[in-house]
């Protein structure tokens, strides 16, 4: 299994984004993790295209940006235009998800969609051959730093199950990624229930050595593949 650890600069030092940017890509991360949230869809205010703009020059991963948006369809635009190499986006905030993830495919993007806790799985089936990668959200959307929601684990493996399912008829895989207090404690959980891909904000951020915290992280997740 090809495992990939997002940093969530929602929980970087905003007055040294650029230097957090660089430091955990140094680091061993493998992709930015980037959360928009316009504070109509989610309750909270973060940052917009001209930021994944800004930080563009300091890393040569892939920008990862979850849009937390409402309508959703011309931040899809924005963030093309500022770099973003990966859009997911709640089928929720659009009015016709097919043409979302259009947007996103025809520009030659990776695109997912974000189900929230309570969103169903059903959201998905229908699709399925535009997805790249579903983020599950394993806390409610608008805020860093809250605890893991135990029941995603069964939610991660019924969606692991889906895509396996399409795969196996398709012969091409969908990144499944895992977004809401994860951390060295919980991550080879979340692996061992199908995800792929996580996202860790303040478990990184929140730490004095990202180094330390993410070969942590690898370790853990090296223990379950053995």
């Amino acid at each position: 299994m090809n495992y990939r650890i997002a940093p969530s600069i929602l929980a970087a030092d905003f007055a040294r984004l650029g230097e957090e940017v660089a430091a955990v890509t140094a680091a061993g991360a493998d992709l930015i993790h980037f959360d928009v949230m316009d504070n109509h869809y989610v309750p909270n205010l973060s940052f917009g295209p001209m930021v994944c703009s800004a930080i563009k020059p300091h890393t040569m991963l892939p920008i990862d940006v979850h849009l937390m948006v409402e309508p959703v369809d011309g931040m899809i635009q924005a963030f093309i235009a500022a770099g973003a190499d990966i859009i997911t986006f709640h089928p929720e905030a659009s009015r016709h998800v097919h043409r979302s993830l259009a947007l996103i495919k025809d520009a030659g993007l990776q695109a997912g969609l974000v189900l929230n806790p309570a969103s169903p799985i059903y959201l998905l089936e229908n699709v399925l051959e535009q997805l790249d990668m579903v983020l599950l959200m394993s806390v409610n959307p608008g805020f860093g730093g809250q605890k893991f929601i135990p029941a995603t684990l069964d939610k991660i493996r019924r969606v692991r199950q889906l895509l396996d399912a399409y795969q196996a008829e398709s012969g091409r895989r969908i990144a499944l990624e895992i977004d809401g207090g994860i951390s060295p404690t919980n991550i080879a959980a979340a692996a061992q229930a199908g995800a792929d891909t996580f996202v860790a904000g303040s478990a990184i951020f929140g730490q004095a050595d990202y180094v330390a915290v993410i070969t942590e992280m690898r370790a853990q997740l090296a223990a379950i593949s053995r």
